[in-house]
């Protein structure tokens, strides 16, 4: 039940805690001495906000609270904010300090069991935890800023999330004064929460007690409840009774008071039904209710901190402040995610909203299934289990299956599935589906795991929204009958053509199973009903700040240049006689930001022919990727001109249509081919599908077979050829590679370079940007050499490193000095010179040949192992650098 915050990493919280007596004895001894002492803090975020930290002694165990104010007499309404399990009140103060800003007196605390606090973890018990909060009120009460609704009686809200939203509910149901509440993310009824129907969540609940430092940390009864359930495998009648009375559901009667109830759609621990039942409950009292479901939850995903934290301040403006034109917003929203913001790489957000709650069952569409009676096993342990949610390391999964990816496993022989039809039109799931199913299992209890997955056309891929599975324990008397089996409740939207698949598993890995091997029988009497929440309005997608900013920020622009008198320079027109260059830069330059004499690229100039694979070389901050920058116009230079194909490049130039590019690597998809990868990609660019030459692309970066194979099982080198293969498609006349063999292996690395000389032999243009000059050197014809932003050569490969005329000789032996001057005396010999090991040979040739250099060499009795070509690159190039560097 650990509550995700900004300030706390989520792996760090999931950890067991360990407590140190010292530190206890130390906080016993400040408390005895000097209980009621108070400290002033102040905080150099926000200097308007005072916080104030006192350990207050409450039923003889010691509190640790933080106060936060604005200072001042007037009287305002406090706010307490009570923290997640296995946090403590540091992870509240961001939100503490924002609403003391905005008018409230706040008070935080940690819990019983955490943080400095003493005592043990109750799990909030109405004679502990909550009794604390109402000794909490009680001190708020004698504030002279807090304001009163009568005396001993402030005007107080409460907020917090998981545990400490739990506890919000608590208070509001155990004390009258409590005036408004915002739980988040939290349980209406734990042992429902932890023992769904019965099943065990023994994953979730190992992970549970371990945050909270192990069992002995708790109270001695529900240390004894967890391990006699954790051994058993299930939970008995003592349980469910030791954790109903500790949550929220004991009290529904006495909660009377306006509840914003936030609650995560990514939440295999606390599922959107928790929130349901605390909506109908607080409803049926009279009290306003407000639901939220926000993207994230306990599986990870988007927590929409600053959105909900502003909606929480509403709601308490509201009916803390009596402020009536307060936005609380709509009695229902719901998050709704799709596709990745290109600019940025965030998850693109949508709200859908009404005016009334329709629940989980609004708008019930029927869906038929196919298929007939099943069988299948539950094995010998429960091993293995099928794979929905993975509690504490799921959260990406649970992310991913917003987007159309995410993963489920559920092994043949474990389970029962039936399919619906190709849906005609889409479809959104909003809510929890239901289907009618006869059961019968070869011995006692039946214990079975329903799901509904997103079938895609070709049935190759499935999605498991939000990677949610509801558990089912069937008894005898249940079975052999029609039984109404409710589904895990998501918000999901299903595309034409998509199928629904309903899956009844009989293992989970989250949930235990019967140890004993059974089997279970399993048919459908009914279709599948979808709610569909017909009454939900979806919001216009939203906007990025330049969308709106951008016409203020013109008039700004264009003001200030008809002050200054300046007028934008227009785009040249095209050089005809550059029509056929791909590539000349004439007197590029660049500055860093804020410098005025400090070049990243200065007076940079050089041409690239059709046919060429160019290699861009150059030391760390030579300038390569400012330069290249520039060539794809994602920025301005300060002077000179770079010209593709005779058309000068500006920000969004048409001609940059004809420029592939690839950088660093390439996102992709693991669950969909390599290429429905590339097809998704090239729909993006709204081109044609006959543009895309995808066919050619792919015959240049060869990747066979594996074309139909999931991205996840690529290995390095198949991806970085499926992002050279996505640079390709449309077969741009210059295709710009920056590092393209990083993280290859060497088999790899021949295989890239094949791809780069296969592609300029059609007469199209490479440019690469490498640091393997060993590789440069083999598959690229010409180079251009840079330092400290200037050029320092350009030209062919060979002209620069000489290596046409230049051998290498390797002995056996260690060579002599009389026989290197020998040889160096021979006819059409321009120079030899041994190699540092004695045993190599480096002959320059003036004339002579290499057969005429043989003959010699035998001529003379030198013990010959080799004689080849010597590529030169690496010394030519430090030559250079160190001659421009001088």
């Amino acid at each position: 039940m650990e509550t995700p915050n900004a300030r706390t990493p989520r792996w760090r919280r999931l950890l067991p805690r360990t407590r140190g007596r010292w530190t206890a004895g130390i906080a016993a001894l400040v408390v005895l001495a000097g209980a009621g002492t108070w400290t002033a803090v102040a905080d150099d975020s926000a200097p308007a906000v005072h916080r104030q930290d006192r350990m207050m002694r409450i039923d003889g165990v010691s509190i640790d609270t933080s106060y936060f104010t604005t200072g001042g007499t007037k009287r305002r309404p406090a706010v307490l904010i009570g923290h997640g399990f296995g946090g403590s009140k540091a992870d509240t103060r961001a939100q503490a300090e924002q609403l003391a800003g905005d008018g409230y007196a706040v008070l935080t605390w940690s819990a019983r069991g955490f943080g400095r606090s003493g005592g043990k973890i109750s799990l909030n018990a109405p004679d502990r935890e909550v009794r604390d909060v109402s000794r909490l009120i009680d001190w708020l009460a004698d504030r002279p800023e807090v304001r009163l609704d009568a005396k001993g009686d402030p005007r107080v809200g409460i907020t917090g999330a998981s545990y400490g939203g739990a506890v919000s509910l608590l208070a509001a149901g155990y004390d009258r004064r409590v005036d408004a509440i915002a739980p988040e993310i939290t349980y209406w009824n734990l042992a429902d929460a932890l023992f769904p129907d019965g099943v065990f969540k023994q994953l979730w609940a190992g992970i549970f007690v371990n945050s909270g430092g192990g069992c002995d940390h708790f109270e001695k009864r529900l240390c004894e409840m967890y391990e006699r359930v954790a051994v058993s495998g299930k939970p008995d009648a003592a349980a469910r009774t030791l954790l109903t009375e500790r949550s929220p559901s004991a009290v529904a009667d006495h909660i009377k008071v306006p509840a914003l109830i936030v609650q995560g759609q990514t939440d295999s621990l606390f599922p959107l039904g928790q929130a349901d039942a605390m909506a109908k409950s607080i409803r049926a009292n009279g009290a306003p209710v407000a639901v939220d479901w926000i993207a994230g939850g306990h599986d990870g995903g988007d927590m929409e901190t600053g959105r909900v934290h502003k909606r929480v301040g509403g709601w308490f403006d509201r009916y803390l402040k009596d402020d009536t034109g307060a936005d609380t917003g709509p009695a229902f929203r719901v998050t709704r995610t799709g596709g990745i913001d290109s600019t940025d790489g965030a998850v693109l957000t949508r709200g859908a909203s009404s005016d009334t709650y329709p629940g989980l069952d609004s708008g019930g569409e029927p869906v038929e299934l196919r298929g007939r009676t099943q069988t299948f096993g539950n094995p010998a342990g429960a091993s293995p289990p099928a794979i929905s949610a993975v509690p504490g390391i799921g959260g990406g999964l649970a992310q991913l299956s917003t987007l159309g990816a995410g993963i489920a496993i559920d092994f043949p022989g474990q389970n029962a599935r039936f399919e619906s039809a190709p849906l005609k039109t889409s479809l959104r799931i909003t809510g929890s589906p239901t289907v009618q199913v006869n059961v019968k299992a070869g011995q006692g209890d039946a214990v079975l795991f329903g799901k509904v997955y997103d079938v895609s056309p070709d049935g190759k891929q499935q999605v498991l929204p939000s990677q949610l599975v509801a558990p089912y324990r069937i008894t005898p008397d249940q079975q052999g009958k029609p039984l109404k089996l409710t589904l895990p409740a998501v918000d999901h939207a299903l595309d034409p053509g998509h199928r629904l698949r309903l899956v009844l598993a009989a293992t989970d890995l989250g949930y235990a199973s019967p140890a004993a091997p059974t089997t279970y029988t399993v048919s459908p009497e009914g279709p599948l009903t979808i709610p569909t929440a017909p009454g939900l309005t979806t919001a216009s997608a939203g906007l990025p700040w330049w969308t709106w900013g951008l016409p203020a920020a013109a008039a700004v622009i264009a003001a200030a240049l008809l002050l200054t008198m300046r007028r934008r320079t227009a785009t040249p027109a095209p050089d005809p006689a550059l029509a056929d260059v791909p590539l000349q830069i004439t007197g590029l330059s660049k500055k860093y930001t804020k410098s005025a004499d400090r070049y990243a690229v200065r007076e940079l100039s050089f041409r690239v022919e059709k046919g060429q694979v160019l290699g861009l070389l150059g030391p760390n901050g030579a300038g390569k990727t400012t330069t290249l920058r520039m060539l794809m116009g994602l920025i301005t230079p300060d002077d000179g001109e770079i010209r593709v194909f005779g058309r000068a490049i500006r920000p969004g130039a048409p001609v940059l249509s004809r420029v592939g590019s690839f950088v660093e690597g390439a996102g992709f998809l693991p669950h969909l081919s390599g290429r429905a990868n590339l097809e998704l990609y090239w729909q993006a660019t709204g081109r044609p599908a006959a543009d895309s030459y995808i066919e050619e692309a792919l015959e240049i970066a060869g990747l066979g077979d594996a074309l139909a194979r999931a991205v996840r099982t690529y290995s390095q080198g198949m991806r970085q050829r499926l992002a050279i293969a996505q640079a390709m498609l449309g077969m741009p006349d210059l295709l710009i590679l920056d590092e393209p063999t990083n993280g290859l292996d060497p088999p790899q690395i021949r295989e890239m370079r094949d791809v780069m000389i296969r592609y300029a032999a059609g007469g199209r243009t490479v440019i690469v940007s490498s640091h393997l000059l060993s590789e440069v050197e083999q598959s690229c014809t010409h180079l251009v050499v840079m330092d400290r932003g200037r050029l320092v050569q350009a030209g062919p490969v060979a002209e620069i490193t000489g290596s046409g005329d230049m051998l290498l000789v390797t002995t056996a032996d260690e060579l002599t000095e009389p026989l290197v001057e020998k040889v160096a005396a021979l006819a059409g010999i321009g120079s030899a010179v041994r190699t540092d090991d004695g045993h190599g040979l480096l002959v320059r040739l003036d004339g002579a040949t290499s057969s005429q250099l043989i003959a010699e060499l035998v001529r003379l009795d030198a013990p010959l192992t080799g004689v080849g070509p010597h590529r030169r690159l690496e010394d030519a190039f430090l030559t250079l650098i160190s001659g421009a560097s001088a």
